[in-house]
């Protein structure tokens, strides 16, 4: 990886509402601590709030520990994305299905070859929620917002170990 060219991270939710902006802003942190040379982006698999800004609840909740998604809108994933990212991050099962899907149209319409993006979980190599699913806190309390922050933080620190291993120039 070049210094001058940003490793490319998209964060892939249901809506793009809660889990993944919440997940771009905090990867995004903890990115910017290490001095990564990374860009993280968030998408949703569905258009269920095309250029809507974070869920309240998920601002709020952010907001308190010191991460501001204020400024994001929703956008929905599209086959583009296989080319302009390196890695795209599922919070859950079904997103990772979704996201796989969308990924043999992408290959159908560029070519295999021509794809960047490798998926994973973003729960892969945390050592505290391990490949665990990322639960959706749009229809429950506040617990479910927290629960987002807490595995959020720790799989970044995980996918910060990552990257300063593999990507190291």
């Amino acid at each position: 990886m070049s210094s001058k060219t940003p490793y490319k991270v998209l964060c892939v939710c249901l809506g793009n509402i809660c889990r993944s902006p919440t997940a771009e802003v905090v990867l995004r942190y903890f990115c910017e601590q290490q001095h990564l040379n990374i860009r993280v982006d968030s998408a949703g698999t569905s258009n269920y709030h095309p250029n809507k800004a974070p869920d309240e609840r998920s601002q709020k909740h952010a907001l308190k520990r010191g991460y501001d998604l204020s400024s994001l809108r929703a956008r929905q994933l599209n086959v583009q994305d296989f080319i302009e990212f390196d890695l795209i991050l599922a919070m859950d099962n079904e997103n990772f299905d979704n996201i796989q899907t969308l990924q043999h149209q992408a290959e159908l319409k560029f070519g295999k070859n021509k794809l960047r993006a490798k998926i994973a979980l973003m729960s892969e190599h945390d050592e505290i929620y391990k490949q665990q699913a990322l639960p959706d806190p749009y229809y429950g309390g506040a617990n479910g917002f927290e629960r987002v922050l807490d595995q959020c933080e720790s799989s970044s620190r995980a996918w910060v170990n990552i990257f300063k291993n593999e990507l190291a120039v």
